[in-house]
């Protein structure tokens, strides 16, 4: 008689991607429910405060919907193996949380953009890393920099100019 234990088989890669699926299926369907409190007065735009929230459950309740069909009906059948390592690679962890760290920490006195800059810069060392492409450079660096900047620009004068939500800037002209 054996005492070694039974072999564990690996989950189905189908009943896990259905899996994903309900769960996005279910984030929509609260997201839904949480958008039911949300007052539907039109305001000067034409559309209520709720309007967003319901877009972005319609979005994830077509998306889920679209992944458990896919996953039921034979699976991602392209889909690769994942990249990576299969162990965890915690400097690159230590590089992005350092820059959503930063970012929360400097936000208020260097301003939105060059805070939120700072954490891409800081991000991407991490993903690098991750990725086993470690690279010091002083012209990567910058084009890092340059790349934040110009991601998070817009984003800062699409809030401030357009949308009148106070971010914290860097002057009080609203445009830095």
């Amino acid at each position: 008689m054996s005492t070694s234990a039974p072999a564990v088989d690996a989950p189905d890669p189908n009943f896990i991607q259905t899996l994903i699926g309900l769960g996005i299926v279910l984030t929509a369907l609260a997201l839904a429910g949480g958008a039911l409190g949300i007052p539907a007065a039109a305001g000067y735009g034409g559309v209520g405060p709720n309007f967003l929230p319901w877009l972005v459950s319609l979005a994830l309740l077509v998306c889920g919907a679209f992944i458990v069909w896919e996953a039921r009906s034979g699976g991602f059948r392209s889909l690769d193996a994942p990249p990576g390592a299969s162990q965890a690679y915690w400097p690159g962890f230590v590089w992005v949380s350092a820059g959503l760290l930063a970012n929360a920490a400097l936000i208020t006195s260097i301003g939105f953009i060059l805070s939120c800059a700072l954490c891409f810069v800081l991000a991407v060392q991490g993903l690098r890393g991750a990725e086993g492409r470690v690279a010091w450079s002083l012209r990567l660096l910058l084009k890092d920099a340059l790349i934040g900047l110009a991601i998070a620009a817009p984003v800062f004068w699409m809030f401030t100019q357009f949308l009148a939500i106070n971010l914290p800037g860097l002057t009080s002209t609203g445009w830095l």
